[in-house]
């Protein structure tokens, strides 16, 4: 007769409870998983887009519209710093990748192009993807590198799958699957939405980031207590947790956010630099002038995520916010900075529904196809092996079978 340790019937005991309790849920209806404690685990086989239904759409990332904003974005910087530095500009005309600028007085041509070049430092080794050179005794080419403009579509094709990812989470879906095809495609299948509209809808809804005064002068607590001041509004922090009384009025918006990135501050460390077009430079440089010590909030998709005090004037169009950041903490706030908006619009190439009468057949055809093949089995060891080894040999593959249904559950 066959002896087996006590640890190995423990064993098996204990796999067959894990198969049990973790797959069981697939035998029972919505209703009946729905009426489990809490405790019970009550996660169940996810059927691809296939089997279940869903949709399926087909996204074409428009980054020759990206690149173009942001050459446009490089006049306004030129004219902005140039006006800055009280230097006289007849015209700027777009040229290739970048723009040409034509100074009113030539003498003007050493201080001009020496603003242009502190434009791309920043002093936060930004720039490096841009470059100014001078064309002929009155004009300077203000361009991003042809590196620059290649990484483009890369990056926003990236940052694009990333912000339909957290769209569609939004929903609720398990387990969508966002791909690139080809270079500047998103493939997007989501089992169990049905409307491919609807899911439209919500992947080109472009996150709403913003740059709002915190309100100093009211109470907090007065707020919470419904006393909100009518040019302010009560927001809550990411942690759930935190109050905020923000002004209404948005300083700057994420439209007007050119990048941002993990940098260092003054006693190096980590810290958060960000860079806005030509307008948004604009708009912050005189609110910050104005409120030197003052908090303003960053805002993104209704919570502020960020609250650091202004301790100077940020002109320019870049700044640094300092605050209590680890290298982790600064890199995600970077992301949720940089992939809050779409970077590039997005076009619906191909949608369709998947219907679940095609996945219910198939379904039902698999079980019939497991359950024949079971029977194959069962007969056959049992023939070849007999009763006794026949019949361990089927329930180690009956088990087999539930420990890999409760770990895929």
């Amino acid at each position: 007769m066959v002896q087996l340790s006590r640890w190995k019937v423990i064993l098996l005991a204990l796999s067959l409870v894990f198969g049990l309790l973790f797959s069981y849920a697939n035998a029972l209806s919505p209703a009946q998983r729905a009426a489990l404690p809490g405790w019970a685990p009550k996660s169940t086989l996810n059927l691809g887009l296939d089997l279940q239904g869903g949709s399926y759409l087909l996204l074409q990332v428009d980054v020759d519209a990206m690149r173009e904003k942001r050459v446009a974005n490089l006049s306004e910087d030129a004219r902005q710093t140039l006006s800055e530095a009280r230097i006289a500009v007849s015209g700027i005309v777009r040229d290739g990748n970048g723009v040409v600028i034509t100074l009113t007085n030539p003498a003007q041509m050493e201080p001009a192009v020496t603003a242009m070049r502190n434009l791309l430092g920043g002093g936060m080794a930004m720039g490096s993807d841009r470059t100014v050179s001078r064309q002929g005794d009155n004009r300077i080419r203000y361009a991003f590198t042809d590196g620059a403009v290649t990484a483009m579509g890369p990056t926003a094709v990236d940052q694009s799958i990333e912000v339909v990812r957290r769209r569609i989470d939004s929903l609720g879906t398990r387990e969508p699957s966002i791909t690139r095809q080809g270079s500047e495609r998103i493939v997007v299948q989501a089992p169990g939405e049905s409307d491919p509209t609807q899911l439209e809808r919500v992947i080109g809804q472009t996150a709403q980031l913003t740059f709002q005064m915190v309100d100093v002068d009211s109470s907090v607590q007065e707020a919470l207590a419904g006393a909100v001041p009518p040019d302010a509004e009560l927001l809550m922090g990411e942690d759930g947790v935190t109050p905020y009384l923000v002004k209404r009025r948005v300083i700057v918006s994420g439209e007007n956010l050119v990048n941002a990135n993990v940098t260092t501050d003054q006693s190096n460390r980590p810290a958060i630099g960000f860079r806005f077009d030509g307008q948004g430079a604009r708009r912050f440089g005189e609110t910050t002038a104005a409120n030197i010590g003052r908090p303003f909030a960053i805002v993104l998709d209704g919570k502020v995520i960020s609250a650091p005090r202004i301790n100077s004037a940020i002109t320019g169009g870049s700044g640094i916010i300092e605050g209590s950041f680890t290298i982790a903490s600064a890199a995600e706030l970077v992301n949720l900075l940089n992939g809050g908006s779409l970077p590039a619009p997005l076009t619906v190439e191909e949608r369709r529904s998947v219907t679940a009468s095609l996945g219910a057949d198939s379904v039902a055809a698999g079980k019939l196809a497991t359950l024949i093949a079971f029977v194959g089995v069962l007969v056959f060891m049992l023939l070849s092996y007999g009763v006794l080894f026949g019949g361990i040999s089927v329930i180690a593959l009956l088990l087999n079978g539930l420990l890999i249904i409760a770990a895929m559950s």
